[in-house]
């Protein structure tokens, strides 16, 4: 059964370069969000088990969605995945419940290292 992966970032081309990254062999349902507050639409219809997040959107921000999906109390498994790789970003992501960090643009090699750490792959 696929699992419901969100990708939420601004970006149209990041959307599409994290696409790609996924490994062939996971099986995914894909949903895509332009900014935080679609993510969060998403995550709550259930299409966010999974979650792509990039921190700097428009109308919501990364760290916005993530203090959301704490608050709400969803079960969503979020990985960051910024540009924006100050220690602080990457303390503050994790203190709001985010699983890991990667640094943009992301590496498949280095995805699929992050998937299988965590038993998602």
């Amino acid at each position: 059964m696929a699992i419901p992966l969100l990708i939420c970032d601004d970006s149209a081309m990041a959307r599409k370069q994290v696409f790609k990254s996924l490994p062939a062999e996971w099986a995914v349902d894909v949903t895509y969000a332009k900014h935080g507050v679609e993510g969060l639409d998403a995550i709550r219809e259930g299409k966010g088990e999974m979650v792509f997040l990039d921190l700097t959107m428009p109308e919501l921000d990364g760290y916005g969605v993530l203090e959301k999906v704490k608050e709400e109390g969803h079960k969503s498994i979020i990985i960051v995945i910024s540009a924006d790789i100050q220690p602080e970003a990457r303390s503050k992501v994790m203190a709001l419940g985010a699983l890991d960090f990667i640094k943009k643009p992301v590496n498949s090699e280095k995805l699929a290292e992050v998937l299988k750490t965590y038993g998602l792959l």
